[in-house]
């Protein structure tokens, strides 16, 4: 249960507000919650994280964890302690990801065939090839058509455990498809059509046709409040966290990241 300290927007757009579970696990120590390890219920709303621990197998006892070093990769990553300062992840979870990402893509190198194989695994109900290419763009910091480790992680940080603000700049990139710096209503649709494709026609309760025109329509007049035709990070941003009724509506993303 929030208490009622916390804000209003938590982090319904892309988990709760502080990427974590406030269960049995955490402890709180001078009014501040501790940071848990690895909820079940984390776990089970990031497809990503999901997929990538799934083939964290134990190392062996004459392997060493260290370290982030293999060298059979052709992309070495950065070190864990640089890793754990970028992150908010503890250098074991470092260890578990890592793991997992490097029996999954030997190469060291994620690339867009990947993201849209796990997609399609977790979502057979629907077509999720148009919303793994746009969030595989959000994850693909260099535009170079493949995500290294530190990318990698440094996104899942983000939508795992980063604040409001951070959780919501991510969301930015997400819809901002050509990347200038703008959301136009095409984009926003386009990522909201591709949601709706993925869930597909058997969702709970059902949706209809037109909902991510309807829904679109409501919240572009609510962000672009200068009526020039795109939403800016700023308007974004300020819109979302103020409008109650646009972070619920969001919260559809809870499940597809």
């Amino acid at each position: 249960m929030q208490s009622h300290s916390d804000p209003v927007v938590d982090g319904s757009l892309l988990g709760d507000a502080n990427g974590m579970e406030r269960g049995p696990g955490a402890q709180k120590r001078s009014g501040k919650w501790q940071r848990p390890r690895f909820t079940r219920k984390a776990l089970m709303k990031c497809c990503l994280v999901k997929w990538i621990l799934a083939s964290a197998a134990p190392q062996g006892p004459d392997s060493s964890d260290s370290d982030l070093e293999l060298s059979t990769v052709r992309h070495q990553p950065e070190g864990l302690e640089q890793l754990q300062a970028q992150t908010k992840f503890t250098k074991k979870e470092l260890q578990s990801l890592y793991r997992g990402f490097k029996n999954e893509c030997p190469s060291g190198l994620v690339d867009e065939d990947t993201f849209k194989n796990i997609y399609s695994q977790f979502f057979p109900q629907g077509d999720a090839t148009t919303y793994a290419h746009f969030l595989f763009n959000a994850f693909d910091i260099d535009r170079n058509g493949s995500i290294r480790f530190e990318d990698f992680v440094i996104g899942l940080s983000v939508l795992l455990r980063g604040s409001v603000t951070e959780k919501l700049n991510w969301a930015f990139n997400l819809y901002d498809i050509n990347k200038d710096g703008y959301i136009t209503k095409e984009e926003m649709l386009a990522i909201m059509k591709s949601i709706y494709d993925m869930m597909g026609r058997y969702t709970y309760p059902s949706v209809r046709d037109d909902a991510p025109s309807e829904h679109v329509e409501k919240f572009f007049q609510k962000m672009d409040r200068n009526r020039d035709g795109v939403v800016t990070i700023d308007e974004f941003i300020e819109t979302c966290q103020k409008d109650e009724n646009i972070m619920s509506s969001m919260q559809l993303f809870e499940n597809v990241i």
